[in-house]
């Protein structure tokens, strides 16, 4: 599996160009994933890594050269692929969360998402919903601002806190 990387200029200081980086998990990872399950297209590098997360493997980047045949060219539709790959990511972060975190063994970081996202959500929203009406010509109450702003901070805190307990609880698998 491979995945292109724009910071080999950055790390050796030299150019990296028509290089690509593979990630490629051991026979025993292999025989625990459930590859039919795994999406076949473009995203299938992104969903590996998380199936590959939840059964805690350790993944080494290898380098290596692609290699295309004469006049070969890439079939990849940006517009219709980046939506696609969105949606796929945003459905292993949710089931990574419930296998890894609920599942397999409580952790309290999903709480903190599910706070985050929550306070998050509902400041946007009031927020939105306050701006409407001040430009309607309401009045807008200080307790309402006071309000949004502690649902904005809580919610980017508990975030935050909750990609840091993610981070420390996968630190090992460098």
């Amino acid at each position: 599996m491979r995945r292109r990387t724009g910071s080999c200029r950055a790390r050796r200081g030299a150019s990296c160009r028509g290089r690509a980086i593979s990630a490629a998990p051991s026979l025993r990872y292999l025989e625990l994933l459930d590859l039919d399950r795994i999406y076949k297209r473009y995203g299938f590098p992104n969903d590996m890594l998380v199936h590959l997360n939840v059964w805690n493997a350790r993944v080494r980047d290898i380098r290596s050269r692609p290699i295309y045949g004469v006049g070969e060219r890439s079939g990849i539709r940006i517009p219709v692929v980046v939506p696609k790959i969105s949606w796929l990511l945003v459905k292993g972060f949710f089931w990574r969360m419930r296998e890894k975190y609920v599942i397999r063994d409580f952790h309290p970081l999903v709480l903190f998402y599910a706070l985050g996202f929550l306070m998050t959500f509902l400041g946007l929203g009031l927020g939105i919903a306050e701006v409407v009406l001040r430009i309607l010509g309401n009045a807008v109450s200080v307790g309402t601002v006071v309000l949004v702003a502690l649902l904005l901070i809580f919610g980017s805190q508990f975030s935050l806190f909750a990609m840091w307990f993610d981070m420390e609880s996968n630190k090992d698998l460098k």
